[in-house]
């Protein structure tokens, strides 16, 4: 049974950092694009970092370009989202999701077939 369980959301200031993490059960990373989503209220779910594990390559929407960094642990099988300088449009729903197969959109939301249960992020101003 494959489960993904967010952690590491909180309120924070402008300009802080957080690191969210997702623990991954059912299996393991290999081969696998890692990605984390935000959605915000009544707002459009929106992929903003991408890793493939096999190769180590990452994804970045162009918001979070330089600020949020995406990393994985295969040995704790952790899949982990860096995020500094947050700025209060940061503040949503982040989500991470696993596909086998999503070379030609690692951002795009349906292309990712197994889903966390989110965990929330406040940025105050």
């Amino acid at each position: 049974q494959v489960q993904l369980v967010e952690s590491g959301g909180g309120s924070v200031q402008a300009g802080g950092s957080l690191r969210l993490s997702c623990s991954i059960s059912g299996f393991a990373l290999g081969n696998y694009f890692m990605a984390w989503f935000r959605q915000a209220p009544g707002q459009e779910r929106e992929g903003v970092a991408a890793i493939y594990v096999g190769t180590g390559l990452t994804y970045y929407a162009d918001s979070v370009k330089g600020r949020f960094t995406a990393s994985q642990d295969n040995a704790k099988n952790t899949l982990y989202l860096q995020m500094n300088s947050l700025k209060p449009e940061d503040a949503a729903m982040y989500y991470c999701a696993a596909s086998r197969n999503a070379f030609s959109g690692p951002l795009i939301g349906y292309r990712y077939n197994y889903w966390g249960q989110g965990t929330q992020v406040t940025v105050s101003s």
